[in-house]
């Protein structure tokens, strides 16, 4: 474009107020995408949020909306922010699901399995992004991984092969382990399967893992003392929202009963348990971003390939193990990604 064509636009657009807004009008169309169009059209994007409780939305949320900020996706300024709590009660989800979808979102972000299929079941239109939940592909949450096809696409687990990792570790960590107990929650969806691939990575490594089923707020204590009734060894916790909401009971309990626990996150380490190996959470929000923003600007959740975690770390708590009279060998303390001390 030459100097001269461009003076003369500039004196055009001077000279010409109406002008100059239908110009800033068509350049923004033309280069902004979706949110440009709705913004212009006097929408701002509205982003859906479905989260467990409010203490792991601070957490979670935080690379999520840095990500977004520097995709040029500021909250209050652009894009709009609707959270909603389903407390570890899934019975709440439909509902809850239901609420952003008459909200109109433009894009829902779930957290865990059984958020997205709430989510997917509320509305077969609106895109959806998985943060993070249990093999998409096994739960009929997406058709497959490349082409996931409908509305939903995002970030998807490893598989239950995660937990047979969780059983090796506590095995490195405590050599005559023989006992397990896998402690998992009634509504969890992935708990019959993932129950099957640890016993079956468990007969691998010659140890008898206990079933102990959580059916209610008011039965973790039952279910430790069957534990250790059972002279489990080691605790094993499973994945689902509701122990998440309960993860505190949780590591008081085990501490109480002095019992080496495999936790299912880092947050749950960081409070107090004593050791977690699982995907970085983090990483997977700020994808989950990164996702909003190309839908944000036009693409379809169809063409989106669904990604498994590329990375996991190994976080270890050395004041909850000398709480519970632990040593842990050094040749796995050396493998930590993170040690608190």
């Amino acid at each position: 474009m030459s100097k001269i064509f461009l003076t003369k636009i500039r004196s055009l657009l001077s000279d010409n107020p109406k002008w100059a807004g239908l110009f800033a009008l068509v350049i923004a169309l033309t280069l902004g995408g979706t949110t440009a169009k709705a913004q212009l059209a006097g929408k701002i994007p509205r982003i859906g949020i479905l989260e467990n409780t409010a203490a792991g939305s601070a957490i979670n949320l935080k690379p999520f909306r840095e990500r977004l900020q520097k995709l040029g996706h500021i909250e209050g300024k652009n894009i709009v922010i609707e959270l909603r709590y389903w407390e570890g009660k899934v019975e709440r989800l439909p509902d809850l699901a239901a609420e952003l979808v008459r909200l109109n979102c433009d894009v829902i972000i779930t957290s865990g399995t059984e958020v997205a299929e709430a989510a997917k079941n509320a509305t077969k239109t609106i895109p959806i992004v998985m943060a993070f939940g249990s093999d998409a592909v096994r739960r009929g949450v997406v058709a497959e991984l490349a082409r996931p096809g409908g509305n939903v696409t995002g970030m998807t687990s490893v598989g239950d092969e995660i937990f047979g990792k969780r059983l090796e570790l506590l095995k490195e960590m405590i050599p005559r382990l023989s006992r397990v107990g896998f402690l998992f929650s009634s509504d969890w969806f992935g708990a019959e399967y993932t129950l099957k691939e640890t016993e079956s990575t468990g007969r691998l490594l010659q140890i008898e893992v206990q079933p102990l089923e959580v059916k209610g707020a008011g039965d973790f204590e039952r279910v430790f003392q069957a534990a250790t009734t059972k002279r489990a060894q080691a605790l094993s916790i499973s994945g689902g929202g509701f122990l998440a909401s309960h993860r505190k009971r949780i590591i008081e309990l085990a501490a109480k009963h002095r019992l080496p626990t495999m936790y299912n996150n880092a947050q749950s380490v960081e409070e107090g348990g004593l050791m977690t190996y699982t995907y970085d959470r983090p990483y997977n929000f700020r994808r989950a971003a990164e996702y909003v923003d190309k839908i944000l600007k036009g693409a379809k959740p169809a063409d989106l390939p669904v990604e498994r975690p590329k990375k996991f770390i190994f976080v270890v708590n050395l004041k909850s193990a000398k709480g519970i009279g632990l040593t842990i060998p050094p040749n796995v303390l050396v493998r930590a990604d993170r040690v608190i001390r």
